[in-house]
């Protein structure tokens, strides 16, 4: 397969998963707890069953490392190729009957993400994009780039901004801060406007164009939380760093991210 049929791929499964999510959102669920005390439902666990499922039997000897197959199971060793899926981002927002939780798929290719799906179960809504094809020209599977947002079977090509002289639109997570570490780091930054919400969405609105700036510094945040995220942002132009401004990789010990910023478009010279 090449990258664009690999996206299409993850996008139909993102599709799949998030019609099963909402058929048990429909039915009621019971919200338990995995080890480490976070939120999981059976949305969860048959979400990433369809996933792992279409994955593999399209691609059976390529890795799938899932959140919750690594939480019953424990973590496999990262490989040259491999995916990352999050079923369910955003269990908290989905268990409070809020629509920020999102489906992520990633594929992996020597510790880059180089293509990302976040689908929008809630509105039916899917983004995609393959890092290198965009935005604004290349062979991009989408109109216009290598970025693109499907509502209602219509795809069109998004692209994160350039930031606006009214100053950024900043993202803040709405469960997980470090208050004081955020406004340091906002300090210096003309903050114009700031939103909390759940989930890997955030990574969505800022490839749309919708915000600027969303600085995560505390360690401890998942690589299946961000690798759908930060391909998507960077098949839009944008991009995500770690504190020495690098790029985050992938496949680290226990997929686990040190502190990152996201950013949208730089200012063009």
């Amino acid at each position: 397969m090449d990258t664009d049929a690999l996206l299409e791929l993850a996008v139909g499964l993102a599709r799949d998963a998030g019609g099963a999510i909402e058929a048990v959102r429909r039915a009621g669920f019971v919200i338990e707890r995995k080890g480490d005390a976070s939120p999981v439902t059976a949305a969860d666990r048959l979400a990433e069953g369809i996933i792992t499922e279409g994955l593999l039997k399209a691609l059976p000897d390529w890795l799938v490392v899932g959140e919750e197959a690594c939480a019953d199971s424990g973590m496999p060793a990262p490989e040259e190729t491999f995916w990352l899926v999050d079923p369910l981002d955003g269990t908290r927002e989905f268990a409070a009957g809020r629509d920020e939780y999102v489906t992520c798929i990633a594929l992996i290719r020597a510790g880059r993400p180089v293509l990302g799906v976040i689908g929008v179960p809630s509105r039916g809504d899917v983004y995609a994009g393959i890092v290198g094809q965009g935005p604004g020209g290349g062979a991009g599977s989408g109109p216009g780039g290598g970025a693109w947002l499907e509502q209602d079977g219509v795809r069109r090509g998004i692209a994160a901004r350039i930031p606006p002289r009214e100053g950024l639109h900043q993202l803040d997570s709405r469960s997980h801060r470090d208050d004081a570490a955020t406004e340091g780091f906002c300090r210096d930054l003309h903050i114009a406007r700031t939103t909390r919400m759940g989930s890997a969405l955030k990574f969505a609105w800022m490839a749309e164009g919708r915000a600027d700036v969303m600085p995560r510094l505390s360690s401890g945040i998942m690589e299946w939380d961000t690798a759908a995220g930060q391909a998507l942002l960077e098949a839009a132009g944008g991009r995500v760093v770690d504190a020495a401004g690098e790029p985050l990789t992938y496949g680290k010990p226990g997929y686990r991210n040190p502190g990152f910023v996201a950013w949208g478009a730089m200012p063009r010279v």
